[in-house]
C-alpha cells in the first residue's frame, strides 16, 4: 500500500520547554525537583532539538508534511480549556509567549499548526481529518513529554490506523524512568521506535508517495 508520512512535533513551545516560562517559570511551586528539570531541559536542547530541527530539514527537502502541535486556547482567558488543563493551570493564550514555538523547530512557510487544550491532540483537535484530507498514513512523532501528550498522540494515532514511529531520542520526560517506561510500553505494540538517524534511514530506503 502506497504511504505519505507527516513528521508531527507535539509541544516544542515557551509553555513546557524553556526555562522561565510557563512550567518552568517558578521552580519551586512547580512540585518538579531541581534536579528533575535540570534533566528535562538540559535533554530538551542538547537531544531533542536538534534530533527534531535534522528531521524537520529532511521532510522539507522531500516536500513531506512537517506538522507542529502546541497547547493555545482559543480564547484570552482560557476558558475553552479541557478540564485537565484547568486543573493542571495549563495555558497559553492566543499570540502569547507560551504558545510560541521554540525558534529552532518553529514552523516556516505555510507548514500546518494544530493547536489543542488537553493531552490527547487526537481527541482535542481536528489533526485526524487534516490528516485524512492530505492521505497521510505514516506519522512520525517527537516531542514533548514522551509519557504525555506525545505517548496520548502515538496512541490515539494507532487506535485509528495510522502507521506510527516514536523518535526515541527526539522525545524527553521529566526524568529517565518515565522516558523508558514509554518508550517499553510502545514498542511494537502502539508504534515502531527508533532513532533519529534510523527514521532518516528508514525513510530514505523506503521513501513515502509524494
Amino acid at each position: 500500500m502506497n504511504k505519505k508520512s507527516a513528521l508531527l512535533s507535539i509541544d516544542l513551545q515557551y509553555l513546557g520547554a524553556i526555562e522561565g516560562y510557563g512550567i518552568f517559570e517558578n521552580h519551586r511551586k512547580s512540585g518538579i525537583s531541581e534536579d528533575a528539570i535540570e534533566y528535562y531541559l538540559d535533554r530538551v536542547w542538547k537531544t531533542v532539538i536538534p534530533n527534531v530541527k535534522k528531521m524537520q530539514q529532511f521532510y522539507r527537502q522531500k516536500g513531506w508534511e512537517v506538522i507542529h502541535a502546541r497547547i493555545q486556547s482559543l480564547t484570552d482567558d482560557g476558558r475553552d480549556r479541557s478540564p485537565e488543563h484547568k486543573r493542571l493551570g495549563l495555558h497559553a493564550a492566543p499570540g502569547s509567549k507560551l504558545a510560541s514555538f521554540l525558534p529552532d523547530v518553529a514552523p516556516i512557510n505555510d507548514e500546518i499548526i494544530i493547536n489543542k487544550t488537553a493531552s490527547g491532540i487526537f481527541a482535542a483537535s481536528n489533526i485526524h481529518y487534516v490528516l485524512q484530507n492530505l492521505g497521510i498514513s505514516d506519522l512520525v512523532v517527537a516531542g514533548v513529554y514522551t509519557n504525555e501528550c506525545v505517548s496520548s498522540a502515538v496512541r490515539g494515532a494507532s487506535d485509528l490506523g495510522y502507521s506510527v514511529t516514536l523518535v526515541s531520542d527526539a522525545t524527553a520526560a521529566i526524568s529517565p524512568e518515565l522516558h523508558r517506561a514509554t518508550i517499553l510500553t510502545t514498542k511494537g505494540r502502539y508504534a515502531k521506535v527508533l532513532t533519529t538517524n534510523e527514521v532518516l534511514a528508514e525513510h530514505t530506503d523506503n521513501p513515502p508517495d509524494k
